[in-house]
């Protein structure tokens, strides 16, 4: 399925499969989008640029913004919480193991 996510540092909506939790450009952590793929693209371009500025205010992006919660079940998630030696947010976990190269698990 298509979700919808920003990211603060590359300034950019992305359409993502999955729930993903980092930026595929700067690994930065992402924020889960509400709006959903069919409702995106049916906004023009003024409008996608309207909701993009929206997204950079960081008030205006916690009313768009939502959590999703099911991957603390996971598989994936369960191996790197055992590999999480330093307790380390996991988003800033699965930036670290991307930028050194590390196969990070499927997400």
């Amino acid at each position: 399925m298509m979700y919808m996510h920003y990211c603060k540092r590359c300034h950019r909506v992305f359409m993502l499969n999955g729930h993903k939790m980092i930026c595929p450009k700067c690994t930065d952590p992402l924020t889960e989008l509400q709006i959903s793929y069919l409702d995106y693209v049916e906004l023009d371009m003024a409008e996608r640029e309207a909701f993009k500025t929206a997204c950079a205010d960081e008030a205006q992006l916690s009313r768009l913004k939502t959590t999703y919660r099911m991957y603390k079940y996971s598989k994936w998630y369960k191996e790197l919480q055992a590999q999480n030696k330093h307790n380390l947010p996991v988003t800033a976990l699965l930036a670290a193991m991307t930028l050194q190269g590390s196969e990070a698990p499927n997400l």
